[in-house]
This record gives C-alpha cells, structure tokens and sequence, in this order.
C-alpha cells in the first residue's frame, strides 16, 4: 500500500476533516484499520513504511521501541496488528470494563485544532472485558508488547470497584503484556476518588495478589501492573500515590490522563472551555511534563514512567523523556499527525545524545 493512499484513508480519522464529527470518523477509520489489520501485505507495506526497531526494555518487558499508543484509541482491540505496522513499539487498548457499556451521551468528543488537543467525555464507551478477551483469544499474538488498560464500569459501585477490576483482570490476564489501572479518568463519576490512599491500597492489593495467584496457576511471571495518574494531582498528593504504589509491587506508572483544566486554548476555541470531560493535546504539555519530572525525582528514577500528555512533535517527546520517562504514549499528537510523528520521534530519540 503506498503512503499516498494510506494517508488517504487515516487522514479522515486525524481530524482532517473540518465540520464532521470526530467520533464518527474515528469509528470508521478504525474500521479501515480493522481491515488493514487482517491483511498481512498492506501490513508489510506499512512496516516498510513506519517501523522503527529501536528496542529498550522496561519492566521486564521489550519494546520494539519506545513510542507506544495510548488507551483510548482502540478501546475494543478492533485493529490490534495495525499499530504496529503504524511504527508503534507497544500499544495499550481500552479502557475496558467488566460490563459492556455505552458511555455517555453524543456528543461526546471535540477537537480543536488550533489548540492541537481535543475534549473528550466518552465515558469507557467499551464491549466489556468478555467480549474482549474474546477478540483477542481469536486476534492472534501481537509483534509487540499489548497493554490492557481496565477501570471501574459505571453501573459497578465504588464499594464493589475491587471486584470489578479484579474480574476484569482475570478475564484479560491471558492476553495482557501488562495491564495499566485506570482510576484518573475525569469521565465516570467517583473514579478519581480510587487514587485515594486507603481505596487504591485496597485495590492494589487485590490485583497484586490476583496477578501471583494467575500466574502460579499458569506457570508464569507476573503481569507487570501500572497506574495511571491524573494530572490535576497536587505533589503531595501525588508522592501519597507512589508510596502506596511502591508497597503494593506496581511496576510502573503512567503519566498522566487527561486534564479537568483549560489552560493554553487558542483564543478562538476558548468558548469550547465549557464542554466537560478531559482536555487532551498541546495544552497538556507542560503539566505532564511537570508530573512525570516530579515522579522520576522522588522515586530516584527506580520507577519506570510511562509518559503521555501534549506529545505532538519530536521535540514533545525529548523533553518527556529528559524528565525521566521510559517510554512514551501517543493520542491526541497521532491523531492530528498520523504514523509520520510516531517514525519522527523515533528517529528523533536515535539522533539524541545518550541519557
């Protein structure tokens, strides 16, 4: 497949397209994804294209490369060999949830180019963890590292989020490289409040504790478990969370969600202030920079930072990785920019001086 007509098929799904919605072209360009995923010579023209082999190993696992997919983009596995073929060193689908849900209401995603970022309130919009362990147990092994993000479904309590997470990491656990918990989405009521001490110590606990009995079970290593952050977090805050992080095993975290500020909108979307749910982009940038530079230095570097946050350009991702993060995740940068980014940053990295 040559670059000119996959451009012309991803292009509508990087927000190109002025005046269509965003979610409806997303829905259909990971549909066309979703073909491309199933056809083993289109993806060969688009390793050829993008791919990277840059490989580092973080938490026990190796990474073709250093520039992963962030959750989100793929939330049911629809096109689990593409990312890959797109240049990704490791991908992360979901945010997944033990039962199918449909999210919030439309309209429920925004773009603003000129800020670069996007507003979203999807809501874990997802099929559920059966149905995705499903798809996967028929997608075959991905050629790179897959992470499973999972979170709290809607209609579960918080006082019954354990059991929700657990169940879904038992479901996924077969297919998981490793599996991120997501307790920083701004977009389902009450989540955030599981980064609280005593509630995400309950909650790592049982997932620790799950991960060594599958494992003994399957005879196996544990699945590295991770945590992402929100950015909104003050520092004490956030050192709180490392600490019941590291008692409780997690290999890494990641940093950071979206944000609930509206900070560094172009002043023709300032009006856009108003849409609820979590800013992702450009505007994102500096904070997330800033979280992942505070978590590097108050764990000494002995916890592995997956950074992700405003990464639109090469340059994104250098100042990420110099503020201690191992590897790095892309969405809202993709998805203005298409694969060119994720192949620039890795080419970026290569030329870079050694950290």
């Amino acid at each position: 497949m040559s670059g000119r007509l996959f451009r012309s098929l991803l292009r509508p799904a990087l927000y190109q397209l002025a005046g269509r919605d965003p979610e409806t072209v997303h829905e259909r360009t990971l549909a066309a994804l979703a073909r491309l995923s199933a056809t083993p010579t289109a993806l060969a023209g688009l390793r050829k294209l993008y791919a990277v082999d840059a490989p580092v190993t973080v938490f026990g696992l190796r990474f073709a490369n250093p520039v992963g997919l962030a959750a989100g983009m793929d939330k049911d596995a629809a096109a689990p060999h593409a990312w890959p073929a797109l240049g990704f060193g490791f991908a992360e689908i979901g945010t997944v949830t033990r039962w199918p849900q449909p999210g919030n209401p439309r309209p429920r995603l925004f773009q603003l180019p000129r800020s670069r970022a996007v507003i979203n309130r999807m809501g874990f919009n997802n099929a559920g963890a059966e149905a995705l362990a499903a798809r996967l147990a028929t997608a075959g092994k991905s050629t790179v590292p897959l992470g499973i993000s999972i979170g709290k479904s809607k209609a579960t309590d918080l006082a019954d989020a354990v059991t929700d997470y657990t169940t879904s990491l038992r479901l996924l656990h077969p297919y998981a490289d490793y599996v991120a918990v997501n307790v920083s989405s701004p977009n389902t009521p009450g989540l955030r409040s599981l980064q609280d001490r005593g509630a995400l110590a309950e909650l790592l606990a049982e997932l620790r504790n799950e991960t060594a009995r599958l494992a003994e079970q399957r005879g196996t290593g544990r699945t590295p478990v991770l945590v992402k952050v929100a950015p909104d977090l003050t520092e004490d805050a956030l050192a709180e969370l490392l600490d019941v992080c590291a008692q409780h095993e997690v290999a890494g975290i990641i940093a950071t969600n979206t944000t609930l500020a509206r900070d560094g909108l172009h002043p023709a979307e300032a009006g856009m202030a108003v849409e609820t749910g979590g800013l992702s982009g450009r505007p994102l940038a500096a904070r997330a920079v800033e979280v992942v530079r505070f978590l590097h230095r108050t764990t000494d570097g002995t916890m592995p930072i997956i950074g992700v946050g405003g990464i639109c350009v090469p340059d994104d991702a250098l100042r990420m990785l110099d503020a201690g993060a191992s590897l790095i995740q892309l969405y809202t940068g993709f998805a203005y920019s298409g694969p060119g980014l994720v192949k620039g940053i890795n080419k970026a990295i290569g030329r870079a001086p050694a950290r």
